[in-house]
């Protein structure tokens, strides 16, 4: 595994850290296939009772997709792309223990979506989330399923439309934060958070989260085949490019969604 994820073990809490904060932690494939394997690893360990994801630097959880690698797609390869995140959100909605996200700033498009996968999420005032795949030329598949199971349609439409950052206090207000904290504290709360539910029974976990998978499952999968057939669609027009090279010049080398 390559040092784009790095993980640390802290009592009975793993932690798991998106490590290119020169990008804001912005996603590519290496990095993607490797945080699969990190919790595929944490997951098998018996000495880890709870999951803990952020993200390296003082900025950003995580940016969402590096521009740099999907402004060069073509329809096959936008296939395989949605292939290989159905691969990394079945691998996080597959785990039996808990998992939180601990958000140490910016959530955004894609990493907004990973954080909503977990099971709770601590955040301080600065964290800002949303759905800004739009404004890349980027349709949106697997956001609007996650948002719709978490807060509903027409908060979806909104935040998909409009490809709006939400600040930490909306968040929290309809319930994608769970504890807002100090800056410094972020980490620690989550940590505190972790030993307390590496002790609870681990079958009843287990179940728990299992059930919560199977009654998602069905719009998941829909998703996931929705977002095959858009992709073809929106590479072969060609507008995903044409925007994500225009978005990269205004943003000044900034890279991510």
């Amino acid at each position: 595994m390559t040092n784009f994820i790095l993980t640390e073990q802290r009592g009975s809490c793993r932690v798991i850290t998106l490590n290119r904060p020169q990008v804001l932690n912005a996603w590519h494939a290496q990095m993607r296939a490797d945080l699969a394997l990190a919790l595929e690893a944490a997951e098998q360990d018996a000495s880890v009772g709870a999951i803990i994801m952020t993200g390296a630097g003082e900025r950003a959880f995580g940016a969402g997709q590096d521009l740099n690698e999907t402004k060069t797609f073509d329809p096959d390869r936008a296939e395989l792309w949605i292939g290989e995140w159905e691969r990394l959100y079945d691998r996080i909605r597959s785990l039996s223990k808990p998992l939180i996200m601990a958000l140490n700033g910016l959530a955004a498009g894609s990493a907004f979506q990973v954080a909503l996968l977990g099971d709770f999420r601590i955040g301080h005032d600065g964290v800002k989330m949303g759905q800004p795949e739009i404004n890349s030329g980027i349709a949106s598949t697997t956001g609007p399923w996650i948002m719709m199971e978490m807060i509903g349609l027409a908060r979806t439409t909104d935040l998909t439309l409009s490809g709006r950052m939400m600040p930490a206090s909306e968040c929290a207000a309809i319930g994608l934060i769970n504890r807002i904290v100090p800056k410094e504290e972020v980490l620690a709360a989550s940590l505190s958070l972790g030993e307390e539910l590496a002790v609870k029974p681990r079958l009843a976990m287990k179940l728990n989260k299992q059930r919560f998978r199977e009654v998602t499952e069905a719009r998941f999968r829909d998703a996931l085949a929705s977002g095959v057939r858009n992709q073809r669609i929106a590479y072969t027009d060609g507008e995903p490019n044409r925007m994500m090279e225009r978005f990269l010049s205004t943003r000044s080398g900034k890279s991510s969604v």
